[in-house]
């Protein structure tokens, strides 16, 4: 795969935000496959016709079968500065999911102790709350009820190892696909319905404020909530 105009939601002298397919890698792992980073890379050195090395730097990072915004540094200063408001949680972020099912209240809040087990690459609820698990929070609203499925939009406060998938599983509300935790069954793409929909944050250097707007893959059970949307587009 290569980043083409098409995919990018946002670009400036600091920073460019791109439309990250589901199954592609943020930064490279021990499967050698060519992760989302190198190809953004690519893509400023070929349009901008840049000599010699370019920087890219990795501000967060979202999982492999997700989709979604993914946003990259441009310059030292713009990465040290957006990685200051990450840890600060001065960013608002949000996600769109599809479930199989809906936690107990419509609207919510959960909080939870999840630690990693690196063996297995999964967090868990940790119940007797040891020294090794951190604290997670987000908030939840369930949009609307798709037939089959259900419309959720995630806005994590914290930003754990497989946080949302983690914490919607304990409340048994399976992301659709995501058979690590839960899930009936796999999407034919190796995806879980998880969509990184979007993040607003105080631009670190021109300091205004800034929105970026993620679209859902183009299926046809997205495409029904892309409908739920417009209805109300403030979602």
């Amino acid at each position: 795969m290569k980043i083409q105009e098409k995919d990018i939601l946002y670009e400036d002298n600091h920073l460019i935000a791109v439309n990250k397919p589901a199954t592609i890698l943020v930064q490279g792992d021990h499967t050698n496959d060519k992760p989302l980073v190198e190809m953004v890379r690519s893509f400023i050195k070929k349009k901008y016709d840049k000599p010699g090395n370019v920087f890219t730097g990795v501000i967060h990072r979202i999982d492999r079968p997700v989709s979604g915004l993914v946003l990259f540094a441009k310059t030292s200063k713009g990465l040290s500065r957006m990685n200051e408001l990450f840890k600060e949680k001065k960013i608002t972020k949000t996600y769109w999911c599809l479930t199989e099912d809906i936690p107990q209240e419509k609207d919510g809040f959960l909080e939870d102790l999840l630690y990693k087990n690196e063996k297995k690459n999964k967090s868990f609820v940790d119940e007797n709350k040891s020294k090794k698990s951190l604290l997670s929070k987000l908030k939840y609203e369930v949009i609307s009820n798709l037939d089959n499925y259900y419309f959720l939009k995630i806005n994590p406060i914290t930003g754990r190892h497989h946080q949302i998938r983690a914490q919607l599983s304990h409340v048994k509300a399976y992301i659709k696909g995501d058979l690590k935790y839960g899930a009936k069954r796999s999407n034919s793409d190796g995806s879980i319905s998880l969509h990184a929909r979007s993040l607003e944050f105080l631009h670190p250097i021109k300091k205004t404020k800034i929105k970026i707007t993620c679209p859902p893959p183009k299926d046809n059970i997205w495409d029904v909530v892309l409908k739920e949307f417009n209805k109300d587009p403030h979602q």
